[in-house]
């Protein structure tokens, strides 16, 4: 859940919300544009401010944190539900 007075998301975090708007369900990407993997720290403090939440878990690869926006990401992403 999100803090009060939580400072707004860096660029970084910010570019990974973005790419969940677009996403069925919100979903998060794994990886950057360039095809590397979203660093972890970014993940976890999206989770941590309340802005992404974990979806499932992936058999896989179980150490990916597969994500999905919240309605506080949405809006931390500069987007509120129904905006275009």
């Amino acid at each position: 859940m999100k803090r009060e007075g939580r400072k707004p998301p860096t660029v970084a975090q910010r570019r990974y919300l973005e790419r969940g708007l677009t996403q069925p369900g919100g979903k998060l990407p794994l990886f950057d544009g360039e095809g590397r993997a979203v660093d972890a720290r970014t993940v976890r403090a999206c989770v941590e401010a309340g802005w992404a939440e974990p979806w499932f878990h992936n058999p896989l690869k179980p150490d990916w944190l597969v994500c999905r926006l919240t309605e506080a990401g949405r809006k931390a992403a500069g987007r509120t539900p129904g905006a275009s």
